[in-house]
């Protein structure tokens, strides 16, 4: 006889809690998983980390009320597996598949839907949430707990269950990428799409572009569909897991289809574009590159062993290349500002092409913003995203260019994504980020300090 689903999660958080135990007082607590979708190296231990091996399924959905019950660990492929076939998926899915739902939460996620839905925390209506004291505690929005999770990266706590919302969906998604020459006029219907939610009488489901060069600048506008025939000169979906590569078609086509699946995880078949690096967008190598391993944890588990080897930094002394720097973030700006730190990117960090995405965040409860991450509620603001490595020579580890980001977006009053390295001062981190706010909140979860803190996690590596 099958367990039940939430005898199993109660098992699953009984084991959680038993790992915790296990840990000395004086060693610090971390997950124990294999797999990571972040960019920043963490210092060494020994110590055994949480056991959250249990805590990877969907407990539930319910088609009726459009919710799900989801353990934190569960990936976004497991989840959108587990609700599709219901004709649901949750209101933001994250780019690439292996980025769980506890880890969007927490760290943060981002996605097309983002300009109408918000971020993924936005969606939660209640989560359990282990904390540094090794209590699971039931929080919702409003509640100090749950309004400082957002951005906090483990530093209050783990999710191991939470509810969210789901929206209907149809079986496809058309595409039409609008080109523009000029930064300013993309950045002006990115703001009018966002107000009205169409773009000339036509309903806008999601909204993204790329910016390929200076005066080369895409917006796709996705709208939901259950017509296959209703795309102009495409008859069938495209396929864009096997020889051809999607961020290319921004540039090939106006008009496009995909399935709804294949349109969420567009991005995670090449990464983006950061494929090119492995030789995965050589026909060649491509026609020999299984399918299914065509993916973005594939493409994090070669960059791993590229960090550990060294093989680009030897490549590069053996060819008198200067030292790379590693540039991978995400950032916002309001949307007025994005023409302005698109021309300074160019000038000053000259990496294409880059991700761009809108979102306006709906808010905590009562319309206040999130206490780790302050954006405006209801502004308008445009995730920018580059991932890739410049040439900067000996200086190439104090991370000058990552440095210049983090002065220029927050002059724009913007904001950056914790995921990958980052370099501030003690004092203008706290004052970013809302250090004193999130040290009362942690003071009452974590008395203790048994969690490594948001400061020492995202900037000193902890």
């Amino acid at each position: 006889m099958a367990t039940d689903p939430w005898q199993q999660h109660t098992d699953a958080v009984a084991r959680l809690a038993a790992s915790y135990d296990a840990i000395p007082d004086d060693a610090p607590v971390r997950l124990a998983k294999s797999t990571t979708n972040l960019f920043r190296v963490r210092s060494a231990t020994s110590a055994p980390g949480l056991d959250v091996s249990g805590l990877t399924g969907v407990i539930e959905v319910d088609p009726a009320a459009r919710v799900a019950e989801v353990q934190g660990m569960c990936t976004y492929e497991d989840l959108v597996d587990a609700t599709l076939p219901h004709g649901l998926i949750p209101l933001v899915v994250p780019q690439l598949r292996t980025i769980t739902l506890g880890g969007a939460v927490t760290g943060l996620g981002i996605e097309s839907t983002s300009f109408r839905n918000g971020l993924p925390h936005e969606s939660v209506l209640e989560m359990d949430v282990f904390t540094g004291a090794g209590e699971v505690v039931t929080t919702r929005p409003g509640d100090d707990l749950f309004d400082a999770f957002p951005n906090s990266y483990g530093s209050l706590g783990y999710a191991t269950r939470l509810r969210i919302s789901l929206e209907q969906v149809p079986a496809y998604v058309a595409l039409q990428h609008l080109r523009f020459d000029d930064a300013a006029l993309m950045a002006k219907t990115i703001a009018a799409i966002t107000e009205s939610g169409e773009h000339e009488g036509r309903r806008v489901d999601g909204l993204d572009g790329v910016a390929f060069e200076p005066g080369e600048l895409y917006l796709t506008l996705a709208r939901w569909t259950d017509d296959v025939s209703s795309v102009p000169g495409v008859p069938t979906p495209s396929d864009y897991a096997g020889s051809k590569i999607f961020f290319r078609s921004l540039q090939e086509r106006e008009h496009d289809l995909l399935t709804m699946y294949d349109y969420l995880w567009r991005w995670d078949t090449d990464w983006f574009w950061c494929s090119g690096a492995f030789g995965a967008q050589n026909p060649t190598i491509r026609r020999l590159w299984p399918r299914r391993l065509r993916r973005s944890d594939v493409y994090m588990r070669l960059l791993a062993l590229d960090r550990r080897f060294d093989i680009a930094d030897r490549l590069d002394r053996r060819a008198g290349r200067a030292e790379r720097e590693r540039v991978v973030q995400d950032i916002e700006v309001p949307v007025e500002r994005l023409p302005e730190f698109l021309e300074w990117f160019d000038a000053e960090i000259g990496m294409r092409p880059v991700w761009v995405c809108p979102l306006v965040s709906t808010g905590s409860t009562g319309g206040r913003g999130w206490t780790t991450y302050p954006l405006e509620p209801g502004e308008t603001y445009v995730n920018v995203g580059f991932w890739g490595t410049v040439h900067v020579g000996p200086d190439a580890t104090e991370g000058p260019r990552n440095r210049a980001i983090e002065a220029k977006v927050h002059e724009l009053g913007g904001h950056k994504s914790l995921y990958s390295e980052s370099f501030y001062d003690r004092e203008t981190f706290d004052r970013l980020y809302h250090g004193a706010d999130l040290a009362v909140v942690k003071q009452r979860y974590d008395p203790a300090h048994r969690l490594t803190s948001l400061y020492d996690k995202t900037v000193r590596k902890g």
